[in-house]
């Protein structure tokens, strides 16, 4: 779709370019897999090496069936808004490993809820051709449209220059929220009806949840890692 060897300015035209082509609308059907992505980095490395991970869940179960890793060097720098130059390449090498592609990719980060739309779960949609899911922990841009409500499942819409970017979704009772967006191929509706289908009594949905939890993991060990049997950090 375009090379990854790109500086900062590049890699912001390459982001409007591609925003005109996501689609917003649409509603996952028949799905058996869900997937949540994470990277996590220490910052302390001489090195940027980024850990990126895949989990993937049976649905409507929500038990893990695959998960894969891929641990790699990156040039790009850490700028807010480019993160899918510097995380979607190990991400991408990850996914390419599971022995099953999923119907939907639920990523610990932004969707359109992004400066020029097109956050990093907006991106991977059109590389994977995927039903995607932004499903944050903090705000990137906009604001929360009025208070949210202590009880889990309430909702406020996310506003930026006038516009519905994005949602704050209560997962939990008393917890913060999670800020959703859609990536691709589907709408905000489906995308925050899919982050409460997929929590279990955790801040975070399930699949990031685990995707978050094997991250460290695979951070802390930087080696190879199984669990009962399945494939582990490459």
């Amino acid at each position: 779709m375009h090379s990854w060897n790109l500086t900062p300015q590049q890699a912001i035209e390459v982001q409007k370019q591609l925003a005109v082509q996501t689609v917003r609308t649409g509603n996952p059907e028949g799905v058996q897999r869900v997937a949540g992505v994470d990277v996590s980095f220490n910052p302390r490395e001489p090195k940027a090496l980024v850990h990126a991970v895949v989990v993937v869940l049976s649905y409507p179960g929500l038990e893990v069936v695959d998960r894969q890793a891929v641990s790699a060097a990156v040039d790009f720098p850490y700028i807010p808004g480019l993160l899918s130059f510097r995380e979607a390449p190990p991400i991408l090498a990850a996914i390419g490993q599971l022995s099953q592609k999923p119907d939907l990719v639920i990523v610990d980060g932004h969707g359109y809820a992004h400066p020029r739309r097109l956050g990093i779960a907006s991106h991977l949609g059109l590389f994977l051709d995927l039903p995607t899911i932004g499903c944050a922990k903090s705000i990137l841009v906009g604001r929360a449209d009025g208070d949210l409500a202590e009880a889990a499942g309430s909702l406020t819409d996310l506003l930026w220059r006038g516009e519905v970017v994005g949602r704050a979704v209560r997962t939990r009772s008393r917890v913060q929220p999670v800020y959703v967006s859609p990536g691709h191929r589907l709408g905000l509706d489906s995308a925050v009806e899919w982050v409460l289908r997929c929590c279990r009594g955790y801040r975070l949905p399930e699949p990031t949840r685990q995707a978050h939890n094997y991250s460290n993991l695979v951070r802390k060990a930087r080696q190879p890692i199984s669990l009962n049997g399945l494939s582990g950090a490459k």
